[in-house]
């Protein structure tokens, strides 16, 4: 006895609105009253770039205010001085030192003195 390929393909319409349908829904109510769920977008790969320009936003902002608290001077010794630390403080040194964008930013902040 074989089965019709309509079936088939309901029974995997079916499969695959369940398995979306696991990650998360929201329900409407239709104007004929029958409630509907549907599944919920999933949007992971937009959200880990979101956070991860918010941190390099954020990273970006401290050091600017970093450079125009402290002077262009000071900033770069204490960078340097960074840098002949540990392994791990000379990551942090490259990470702050201070390329055109913090000084363009850290303009903005020596403005508003």
């Amino acid at each position: 006895m074989s089965m019709d390929p309509s079936f088939n393909q309901r029974l995997a319409s079916v499969e695959r609105n369940h398995r979306l349908l696991a990650n998360g829904y929201t329900t409407e109510v239709r104007a004929d009253g029958l409630i509907v769920a549907r599944p919920r977008r999933q949007r992971r790969a937009l959200g880990r770039i979101r956070y991860f320009v918010l941190i390099m936003l954020g990273l970006l902002m401290f050091k600017a205010f970093s450079f125009s608290t402290l002077g262009e001077l000071t900033y770069n010794e204490r960078v340097a001085k960074l840098g002949n630390g540990t392994t791990t403080e000379q990551i942090g040194a490259f990470v702050m030192q201070a390329e055109p964008a913090t000084v363009f930013v850290a303009g903005f902040f020596d403005l508003m003195k």
